[in-house]
């Protein structure tokens, strides 16, 4: 179970796991050891999040998806397998403690009468410098 901030709880049901050869360094161990952690999980099936928290998720991190929907965390940071399925778990926690916090909707505002007088008055100087650069025969 990982518990991502006393709120939520993945179940390990939830979770599958992967191992390989990871790169990198580690010596003649590195071509013996599977260490690299392949962690795979289907957020849009998930029991754990509730639905506005997985929709937000979806939206933001839809892209890191497969085909079959399925999120894939790899981690081969460290040479030992535990330490890189901590990693790994640490990486998901990332991913939801991001989208735990509700945006703020944006509301558009219009721009000040100070402002919109500064923008026309430069505009104004900036035709005069251009103006005052072309010959008398144009």
């Amino acid at each position: 179970m990982i518990d991502i901030d006393g709120r939520f709880q993945i179940p390990a049901s939830e979770l599958s796991f992967a191992y390989a050869r990871s790169s990198g360094p580690g010596g003649q161990n590195v071509n013996k050891v599977s260490s690299k952690v392949i962690m795979t999980w289907k957020p849009a099936l998930s029991e754990a999040l509730t639905p506005t928290v997985k929709e937000r998720f979806l939206r933001r991190f839809g892209s890191k998806l497969t085909r079959e929907g399925e999120l894939q965390i790899v981690s081969q940071r460290f040479r030992d397998r535990p330490r890189n399925v901590e990693d790994a778990f640490e990486k998901l926690r990332e991913m939801i403690r991001s989208i735990l916090v509700v945006p703020k909707t944006r509301r558009p505002t219009k721009p000040t009468r100070g402002s919109q007088e500064r923008r026309i008055a430069e505009k104004k100087r900036r035709s005069e410098t251009k103006s005052r650069r072309r010959s008398a025969d144009d």
